[in-house]
């Protein structure tokens, strides 16, 4: 493979499929070669300004054009696992916008697939590659703030309920509301920076207040009065961590707040803590880490770049499959983001704490 461009296929013309095409284009050791979606007039720019030769309307024929070595998903996420699996199945690797997929069962057939065929199946959890979260990534890796025994994620809007009345409020097509959706972000980024530690128990609750009263949507001027709403608008967590740590979740698409769209984390650790607070997508200003000089509260503001987010995960799965090096790429790390947001609405459900099954076993 070294020897030649990898050849990429991409499903999808939404912002996730239009932000991985950009990103394959860029590589100079891919090519795309399939697009494929249902929105005709896009589909034909989009193949137009990349100079993709094989368009299709359904993802079954993309994955038959010849040569095809790789397929990228960025399609609502009930077709996540149908498109990974018939890849997969194909010898396909499989590059998919997060989450995973709606369920474990799927998520857990996903990788099963991914292990049998021996290809790589890689999830995009683009917001690891922030330029904050890498610098702080780096210190904790540093040991700069000692062992961190709680922390904090969030992602909160005022108003962005995407697509109200579309796939994204319907529970069959999209598994959930903004814990799945954003929730499965700031999960990621948390259980990254603290060095992947095994959850043992959640407890959650979620609510949906707004939305089905047709408010809360990202689009003001939306008749979504009377519009069908089906998973929630705000949903919180409570998770355990083996070791004795705990990490608190919260996350929504519509409340009474502050304007904007933000999301962070708050870390707490036993020689120091740190804090990234992001509003409205912004890169700049956005990390503190706190500590002691010479017994004196301290607070440090590292000064981290935007990073390179989609751009940074395409470029990695494009190296991880050109190296040949796909042991252990299977999706498992995505899977477990899958079973943890899977207990939080079991717990939601239920109204009471779910334990988790062992991951060591």
């Amino acid at each position: 493979m070294n020897d030649q461009k990898l050849r990429v296929g991409v499903v999808g013309l939404g912002f996730a499929g239009r932000t991985a095409l950009e990103a394959f284009s860029e590589l100079p050791d891919v090519e795309v070669i399939a697009l494929a979606g249902l929105e005709k007039d896009v589909l034909t720019s989009l193949g137009e300004k990349h100079g993709v030769p094989h368009l299709y309307e359904k993802w079954e024929d993309l994955l038959e054009t010849p040569g095809l070595e790789a397929v990228s998903i960025g399609t609502p996420t009930q077709l996540h696992a149908p498109i990974a699996l018939k890849a997969l199945e194909k010898g396909l690797h499989v590059l998919s916008e997060k989450p995973l997929a709606r369920t474990v069962a799927e998520g857990t057939a996903m990788v099963e697939a991914s292990k049998k065929a021996g290809r790589v199946l890689k999830v995009v959890f683009n917001h690891r590659e922030r330029g904050d979260v890498a610098a702080l990534k780096h210190q904790i890796d540093e040991g700069q703030l000692g062992r961190i025994y709680y922390a904090k994620a969030h992602w909160m809007r005022r108003n962005g309920i995407p697509g109200m009345g579309g796939w994204f409020t319907n529970r069959e097509l999209s598994g959930g509301g903004p814990l799945i959706d954003l929730g499965v972000h700031i999960l990621d980024m948390a259980l990254h920076l603290m060095g992947e530690p095994q959850v043992t128990t959640v407890s959650a609750d979620t609510f949906a207040e707004l939305g089905p009263r047709g408010k809360g949507s990202r689009d003001p001027n939306a008749n979504t009065l009377g519009s069908a709403f089906e998973v929630e608008d705000l949903a919180t967590a409570y998770l355990r961590l083996k070791g004795g740590g705990a990490l608190q979740l919260e996350t929504s698409w519509a409340t009474f707040r502050a304007p904007g769209d933000n999301f962070g984390i708050e870390l707490f650790g036993t020689d120091g803590g740190a804090k990234i607070e992001v509003q409205n997508y912004t890169s700049d200003d956005t990390l503190r880490i706190f500590t002691d000089v010479g017994g004196v509260p301290a607070e440090v503001k590292p000064a981290t770049g935007a990073g390179l987010g989609h751009r940074a995960v395409v470029a990695e799965f494009v190296r991880i499959v050109t190296s040949g090096e796909w042991e252990g790429q299977n999706g498992s790390e995505a899977l477990l983001r899958t079973e943890i947001i899977d207990a939080c609405y079991a717990s939601a459900k239920a109204g009471r704490e779910v334990v988790l099954n062992d991951q060591d076993n």
